[in-house]
């Protein structure tokens, strides 16, 4: 599997920063202020690096790591933005998503922590991409190792599975039907709406991604994890990111 051909002239038209702003490690929540969260709460000597579009991209040091801590915004056609400019114009070599999902299991809970082991969608975004036919995708199975652990090692409980990848916002639609035609074979736990697009174009890349995810809600509940929350709250996430960097 390959990465499309771009055109040789071509600059990254949503970074805007020297190749050598950005480090080779990327942690990268969807929401840009998260990304400022930890910038200004675990790096030192970090700095602002790009807001093009005020997708916020901080590098900086964490612990004796470099790392830069950007946004990817949301749903697949932003992630792909963002992950293909990260890996093609910049060098990156490895990202983990740290991002919010809905359980879709009744052992799931608030603030239930999820390791991708896969990701499916409906949709055609490998087809789109580089004409592969493809409707599951994979992380990097040595990154999700040294995820799995670093959280043994802290003593976080972190569920493995399926997340589905959907093109809208699961409590805005009616996703039962899209659930119902999921191949038998396929064990869905979650769903969320940027992990198939980053693990298929870091298999482009022959780069490595993971996805850790923190369950906001349930179809089993009516608890919610509210916006500030989201946006402050999700340290067990955030730390597990940065010790498997």
């Amino acid at each position: 599997m390959k990465a499309p051909k771009v055109m040789e002239h071509l600059k990254p038209a949503h970074i805007a920063c020297e190749k050598s702003d950005i480090a080779p490690i990327v942690i990268m929540p969807g929401d840009p202020l998260r990304a400022k969260y930890i910038a200004e709460k675990y790096l030192t000597d970090y700095k602002l690096v790009s807001d093009a579009r005020n997708m916020f991209a901080y590098t900086g040091m964490y612990h004796d790591k470099r790392i830069t801590v950007m946004g990817s915004g949301m749903g697949m056609p932003s992630m792909s933005i963002y992950a293909f400019e990260l890996f093609y114009f910049f060098g990156v070599e490895r990202i983990i998503r740290i991002g919010t999902c809905g359980g879709l299991k009744e052992y799931l809970n608030v603030p239930d922590l999820i390791l991708a082991n896969s990701s499916y969608t409906e949709g055609n975004f490998a087809y789109s991409y580089n004409g592969d036919p493809t409707h599951v995708a994979y992380p990097s199975k040595k990154l999700n190792e040294v995820i799995l652990e670093q959280a043994k090692a802290k003593g976080l409980t972190i569920h493995e599975g399926c997340v589905m990848c959907t093109e809208q916002f699961g409590f805005y639609s009616d996703n039962e039907h899209v659930l119902k035609r999921v191949p038998e074979d396929i064990d869905i736990i979650a769903e969320e709406m940027e992990s198939f697009a980053l693990f298929h174009i870091a298999s482009s890349f022959d780069k490595e991604a993971s996805v850790i995810l923190t369950v906001v809600d349930s179809k089993f509940s009516d608890q919610f994890m509210s916006i500030k929350d989201r946006e402050q709250s999700l340290d067990n996430m955030i730390l597990l990111a940065l010790e498997s960097i």
